[in-house]
């Protein structure tokens, strides 16, 4: 099988069987999605989804993070992960939002890149799920799915994995492949122990592939 059918397959069956797939962040605006995204590095998203409520609540807007105290921010997230350097980022991305960005959120990738604790998989979450551009982040999901079950070949680095996706996936549906592939990472592909008997894809994965010649 051809990569180029491998992928053919896998589309058409999320398309049938994952029609509707979305982020498991709670949010209702792309400033809080930019929050909750820096908050849900090394984290997981029913933890931040817990802490968010209540963040919003105290600063409802980009305006209100970017006069809040790094201290009073750290407050609200310390139970997330690396919240030190979390609140700091906070602080400085809503500070910049504010100078540099009048306020709005910036929907372009490099735009969304120069703000403190946006890297590229932030920045490409921003831009494809607030603003459905075609841009496939790549976090752990994505980067084990995508090698496993044969999308990739030889990506070594989140951004080889990235390049190679959206150069087989047609523009306008990269913006749910990239929930399809974490979705499938984390409920079936799991990390240490896959659920093969469950994975509807298994028999276009070159890993299951493997196994079933092995065995």
């Amino acid at each position: 099988m051809t990569r180029k059918e491998r992928f053919k397959l896998i589309i058409d069956y999320f398309k049938v069987n994952m029609p509707v797939a979305e982020t498991e962040l709670d949010h209702t605006s792309p400033y809080e999605l930019i929050v909750a995204t820096i908050l849900s590095a090394q984290c997981t998203d029913k933890r931040v989804n817990i802490v968010t409520p209540s963040f919003f609540e105290k600063y409802p807007t980009v305006s209100h993070l970017a006069k809040a105290k790094v201290e009073g921010i750290f407050q609200m997230i310390k139970s997330i992960s690396y919240p030190n350097n979390k609140a700091n980022h906070l602080s400085g991305m809503a500070k910049m939002i504010v100078s540099d960005f009048g306020g709005v959120i910036p929907s372009d990738i490099n735009e969304l890149q120069k703000l403190p604790g946006v890297g590229r998989k932030t920045a490409n979450v921003v831009a494809s799920v607030a603003f459905n551009k075609p841009a496939m982040a790549v976090d752990t999901h994505v980067f084990r799915v995508a090698k496993r079950i044969g999308l990739t070949y030889n990506a070594k680095t989140p951004l080889a994995t990235e390049l190679q996706l959206v150069e087989h996936i047609p523009e306008e549906l990269i913006p749910i492949a990239h929930h399809w592939l974490i979705l499938h990472g984390r409920y079936v592909c799991i990390a240490r122990k896959p659920k093969c008997p469950e994975c509807g894809v298994r028999e276009f994965c070159k890993e299951y592939g493997k196994l079933k010649v092995k065995g």
